[in-house]
C-alpha cells in the first residue's frame, strides 16, 4: 500500500495546531465538495481530505500517526512497522462503518477494526455519564506469561496543550500480569480510562497483550518453537542434550539418526492454559569449520561410506 502524508493533503506544517488543522480542512472542502465544485477530482480530492482530518483533527489518531517519524514520503510503499501502536493510550473513538469504508487501505491498516481506535464511547447510568473506555497495547516478555508477573508499565497519553498543540502525557501503571495470559488477550483495570461526568463512574482501560520477540522461542499460539543446533555425530549417533525451556533447562533425549527439521515435542511445556500449549524442539544441524582434521574425517567419510543424498536425480531430465 501507498503511505498516505495526511498533513500535505491539507496543506499544513506537521508543528500545525489543531485549529490551524481545522481551518485548513474548512477551507478545502468548501472547494471541493462534489455538490458545488467544478474541479474534475473533486470527488476524489474529497476523500482523501476526509480521510487526512479524521486522522489529524484527532489528537490520539495523530499522535499514532505521528510516532510512525517522517522518514516516509507520500506514495511511498508502505507497511505498518511492527508494534507501531504500542505503548499509545487510546479511548477508542473511530469513525462510522460507512466512513471508513470511503478511507483507503492506509488508513485502514492503522485505524481500522484491528486497531485500538475502535473501542466505542462510554455509557450511561443512573443519568450519570459513565467516562471512556481506553486501549492500549503492551509489550510483555513470554516469562511473564509462563510464571505471572509483577510489572511496572508505561503509557503514552496523547493530549492537546493551550496553544493548540498535540503532547504526549506520561503515566506509569503497577500491573499484575496472570499466568497463560496470551496474544492479543486484554487485561481490563477497572476505573482506569478517562472520568466520568456529572458524577459518573470512570471508564476501564484495557491492555491488549503482545509478546516480545524472544532470542530463543518463537510462539504459534501456546506452543513454543526452538530451533536446536546439533553437530553431525549428536544427530547421527543419538545423545542427550539440555534444552532451554521457559520453566528450566531439561535433558532432553536425541534419537539417533535425527534430521534436520525433525520434531521433537516437550508436552506441557508451552504457555499454560487449558489445555497448556507444548514445545517443540526442532532440529538442525550445524557442520563444524572446516580445518585440517576435519577435511581429512570428510575425505574418509566421502570414500568410504558411499553415501549419496541425491540418488535417484540421476533419471530426471525434465522432457515432458
Amino acid at each position: 500500500m501507498e503511505f498516505k502524508d495526511y498533513y500535505a493533503t491539507l496543506g499544513v506544517a506537521k508543528d500545525a495546531t489543531q485549529d490551524d488543522i481545522k481551518r485548513a480542512y474548512r477551507k478545502l472542502a468548501r472547494k471541493y465538495h462534489p455538490d458545488v465544485s467544478k474541479e474534475p477530482d473533486a470527488e476524489a480530492r474529497f476523500k482523501e481530505l476526509n480521510e487526512a482530518n479524521e486522522v489529524l483533527k484527532d489528537p490520539e489518531k495523530r499522535a499514532a500517526y505521528d510516532q510512525l517519524g517522517s522518514q516516509w514520503r507520500s506514495g511511498q510503499e508502505f507497511r505498518p512497522p511492527p508494534d507501531w501502536d504500542v505503548g499509545f493510550e487510546f479511548s477508542g473513538r473511530g469513525p462510522s462503518a460507512g466512513e471508513a469504508r470511503d478511507f483507503s487501505d492506509f488508513f485502514e491498516a492503522l485505524f481500522g477494526a484491528r486497531s485500538p481506535f475502535t473501542g466505542g464511547p462510554g455509557t450511561r447510568g443512573d443519568g450519570r455519564l459513565r467516562g471512556e473506555d481506553h486501549h492500549a497495547k503492551i509489550l510483555i516478555r513470554l516469562e511473564d506469561s509462563f510464571h505471572g508477573a509483577q510489572r511496572s508499565i508505561q503509557l503514552q497519553v496523547p493530549e492537546v496543550d493551550a496553544r493548540g498543540r498535540v503532547v504526549l502525557r506520561s503515566r506509569t501503571l503497577n500491573l499484575r500480569i496472570p499466568k497463560g495470559v496470551a496474544a492479543g488477550q486484554k487485561i481490563r483495570l477497572g476505573g482506569q480510562g478517562a472520568p466520568g461526568l456529572a458524577g459518573g463512574p470512570a471508564g476501564d482501560l484495557y491492555l491488549e497483550i503482545e509478546f516480545e520477540p524472544h532470542t530463543l522461542f518463537q510462539l504459534d499460539g501456546r506452543d513454543l518453537h526452538l530451533n536446536l543446533p546439533l553437530t553431525p555425530w549428536e544427530a547421527a549417533l543419538g545423545a542427550s542434550v539440555k534444552v532451554p525451556t521457559l520453566g528450566g533447562r531439561l535433558d532432553v533425549k536425541i534419537p539417533a539418526g535425527s534430521q534436520t527439521g525433525q520434531k521433537l515435542r516437550l508436552k506441557g511445556r508451552g504457555l499454560p492454559g487449558q489445555p497448556p500449549g507444548d514445545q517443540y524442539v526442532i532440529v538442525k544441524i550445524v557442520n563444524p569449520p572446516v580445518d585440517e582434521t576435519s577435511r581429512e574425517l570428510y575425505q574418509r567419510m566421502a570414500r568410504e561410506l558411499g553415501f549419496n543424498p541425491r540418488a535417484g536425480w540421476e533419471d530426471y531430465s525434465g522432457a515432458t
